[in-house]
This record gives C-alpha cells, sequence and structure tokens, in this order.
C-alpha cells in the first residue's frame, strides 16, 4: 500500500515512530504496523468532502469526528486504513480469519518450511472450562500438577510433529504434503490490510472480556497503534463503542423506575458539547414517555 509523504508528514510523531516497531505477543508472536493511509484529519476531509486543508480547529474536527462515531456514520472512517505484520499461532489465525473485511496475504507452508516455533501457555492462564461460558474457560484456578501435566502433553505433541514433518522433508516428501500433520499452536505470519471502521468492529469483538484470551493480546497490541495514529477518533470509538452497553425494549421498559424526569444543570456538565448535551436530553425525553 503506497503512502503519500506528505499524508504521512501530517501524521502524529507517535505514529510514524510506530512504522516497523514489534508489539510482542505471546511467546512468540507479534503485531507491526507496516504502513497506514490517513489519519483524524482524512476522516473529517471526507466527511466534508473538501480538499482544502487548514480550514477547521482541532475542536471542530474532534467534534466532528466524535458526531460521525455517534451516529454511526462509517463511511468516513473507511478512508484510514493500517496494514499489520503479524505473527501467530494457527489457532488464532483460524479465528482472526472470520473478520472477512480485510486483504490477507499468509506465509505458505507449500512454498516454504514452516519454523519449529509453537505456542505454549503461561500456567496463569491454563483455566477450566467455563460452566456458564461453552466457547470460554473460566478464572478459577487448576492444580499446579495438572497445569505441569498440560505443558508436557503440548510439548511432547509439538516435537513429535514436528520431527516427522522434518523426517518427510529429508526423504524428499513434497512441503505441502509434510505439513498436513502440524498442529494449530505452529505460528503463521500474514500481511493484513483493513480500513478503520472495519477495525475498530474487529477490536471491539476482540478485546471484549469474553473473547480467547490469545487473540486478545493481539488486539490490545493494535489498540496501542491505533490510538497513536488516529487519537481524536480513538477517542470516540472508547467514548461511544467500547464502554458502551446497548439497551434493549425490555431493558429500559424496567429501567424507566429508576431513571430520574430531570437531571440537575451540574450533572449535565460532563457533556463536552452542545449537541452530545441536546441528544441526551432527546433521549431522556423519550425514555419517560414525553415524545
Amino acid at each position: 500500500m503506497s503512502k503519500p509523504q506528505n499524508d504521512r508528514a501530517e501524521g502524529t510523531p507517535e505514529a510514524v515512530q510506530l512504522l516497523e516497531k514489534e508489539f510482542k505477543c505471546l511467546n512468540h508472536g507479534f503485531v507491526r504496523l507496516v504502513d497506514y493511509m490517513g489519519n483524524d484529519g482524512s476522516i473529517v476531509q471526507a466527511a466534508r468532502v473538501s480538499y482544502g486543508k487548514g480550514t477547521k480547529t482541532v475542536k471542530e474536527d474532534r467534534t466532528l469526528i466524535r458526531y460521525l462515531m455517534r451516529h454511526q456514520h462509517t463511511t468516513p472512517f473507511e478512508m484510514v486504513e493500517f496494514k499489520f505484520h503479524v505473527k501467530l499461532p494457527i489457532f488464532v489465525a483460524r479465528q482472526w480469519i472470520r473478520h472477512r473485511t480485510a486483504n490477507v496475504n499468509e506465509y505458505s507452508g507449500r512454498y516454504s518450511i514452516m519454523p519449529d516455533e509453537f505456542y505454549l501457555p503461561e500456567n496463569d492462564v491454563i483455566k477450566p472450562q467455563s460452566l456458564t461460558n461453552r466457547q470460554g474457560r473460566s478464572d478459577d484456578e487448576v492444580p499446579a500438577e495438572i497445569r505441569k501435566r498440560v505443558i508436557d502433553i503440548l510439548n511432547d505433541g509439538q516435537k513429535y510433529s514436528f520431527d516427522g514433518y522434518n523426517e518427510m522433508l529429508e526423504n524428499n516428501i513434497s512441503r505441502e504434503l509434510a505439513r498436513i500433520n502440524l498442529p494449530l499452536s505452529l505460528y503463521t505470519q500474514w500481511y493484513w490490510k483493513i480500513d478503520l471502521h472495519n477495525l475498530f468492529h474487529f477490536l471491539k469483538l476482540r478485546i471484549d472480556k469474553h473473547a480467547q484470551y490469545e487473540i486478545r493480546v493481539f488486539a490490545l497490541a493494535m489498540a496501542e497503534i491505533v490510538k497513536k495514529v488516529v487519537p481524536l477518533a480513538w477517542e470516540a470509538f472508547e467514548d461511544y463503542i467500547l464502554n458502551s452497553i446497548t439497551l434493549t425494549k425490555t431493558d429500559l421498559e424496567v429501567l424507566k423506575r429508576y431513571i430520574p424526569k430531570e437531571v440537575s444543570e451540574e450533572e449535565l456538565k460532563v457533556f463536552d458539547s452542545k449537541y452530545e448535551l441536546n441528544e441526551f436530553l432527546e433521549k431522556l425525553s423519550k425514555i419517560n414517555g414525553k415524545d
């Protein structure tokens, strides 16, 4: 993905310094920002459909970005793109690839010899099956002897499968066939390019505490990158998406009993723009049946 030099120069110094920096993830993995196109200014420029620059203040840009995020006007956020280089266990990659809104180019075991690198969990993330979440682990502890046995099983299986892989290669068996018995704990690599709107959706799901720990580690590393490239958009994402909840009609029916009819001016000072304040008052009016 090529990028005009003048656009990159307008990025924050922190963003430019992130290029090619490795963010370590798990025992052998990492996330690197290879390239990016656009910044907060690209979002507001697209929203205004204007080619002029320097015509708006940072405060006005922030207000517009927050409006766009709040009202789910997503297209302007698609004007910013990120290209990452990611090294990750195959089982994490299989979860990750379900997000089909990105361009991916993965390391090929047909053309290249796979490295002897496997994921081994740390002791403190070896947990029992959750009783309330069929696809997750609980926070309960596992006895030390069982944790040790888990590591031994993983180590033995990984070594056995990789020894077999090497033996087939030494006997001139094709790489595409020799690889098929390698486990999901083996590391792979890919380039992953995605626009900011879809990246926010990925991060919302994968930063969540219900996401699998191993993919959450990568999502948190990417979040550190994103917030430096587009700090205003990240702030809006945190406020309106990441740290928000959705209420159903039934939820609201119950909450109506506890929501006050009026809110004091002091309490309303939490809103930093008249637009957000008016939108809140409109919601409060609807909840209280005044609209």
